[in-house]
């Protein structure tokens, strides 16, 4: 019996142990994941499988711009791809927010953008791809919730897939702009999507619903032509 429960119990350790600090308030509409309603809905989520893998690598985007940075950070160690040496833990190698970006993704988009501006959608699935990564960009204002619904649900169950969400945060009454983090996991029952959101010492991970995700990515970004914002569906080639 005891055997039994014990990872249930690791993992209701694990989410206490989530830092928070002095976090901004969590609005109504949302759910953290470290509550015990949170923690019920991750313990009966119907596609979870994201979820393990990414809290193994949850990082903490080093500046206000690179939330798109540190969640390719958090996906491909999440994934194993082969990473870059770091002097500071050699012989060990590992994807950092220092090392991440090179020469090739230089090409796709400077640093010095990215630190003043962050990255757009579609600039992410450019980046993306430079790693042996199959990425497939989704525009919310191409689809449509159920849609989103399906793949993403679909995706967060299969070992080594992941989602990558872009969404405006006003729109889900958090403050302000656009932003990026990986999905976790999805539960069928309250039909909500947990986001692993990478500015942790602003948001908690929390639990959000379908159409209010859908919602928030489909708003316009003005640095990407006005198009919508939306999400990647994210495996390896």
């Amino acid at each position: 019996m005891l055997a039994k429960f014990l990872p249930y119990s690791l993992l209701l350790l694990f989410l206490t142990l989530i830092a928070h600090a002095e976090t901004l308030p969590v609005p109504a509409n949302l759910i953290v994941s470290s509550s015990l309603e949170g923690q019920a809905l991750l313990l009966g989520a119907d596609s979870r499988d994201a979820y393990f893998a990414l809290a193994d690598n949850f990082v903490t985007q080093k500046t206000q711009s690179f939330c798109g940075v540190a969640s390719m950070v958090m996906l491909f160690n999440a994934m194993q791809l082969p990473a870059p040496d770091v002097p500071e833990y050699a012989p060990y190698k590992t994807f950092t927010q220092d090392n991440v970006l090179n020469a090739s993704t230089e090409v796709i988009l400077p640093q010095d953008v990215i630190l003043k501006q962050g990255i757009t959608l579609d600039q992410m699935g450019a980046l993306l791809a430079v790693q042996p990564v199959a990425a497939a960009v989704r525009h919310a204002s191409d689809g449509s919730v159920d849609r989103f619904r399906t793949e993403a649900a679909s995706y967060l169950g299969q070992p080594g897939h992941f989602v990558l969400v872009n969404y405006f945060r006003n729109s889900l009454g958090q403050q302000k702009g656009g932003h990026f983090s990986p999905l976790a996991a999805y539960d069928r029952e309250t039909d909500r999507f947990m986001i692993l959101d990478v500015a942790r010492y602003k948001y908690p991970p929390v639990w959000v619903k379908s159409e209010e995700l859908f919602f928030a990515m489909n708003t316009k970004d003005s640095d990407n032509q006005d198009k919508s914002r939306g999400y990647i569906l994210i495996s390896r080639k």
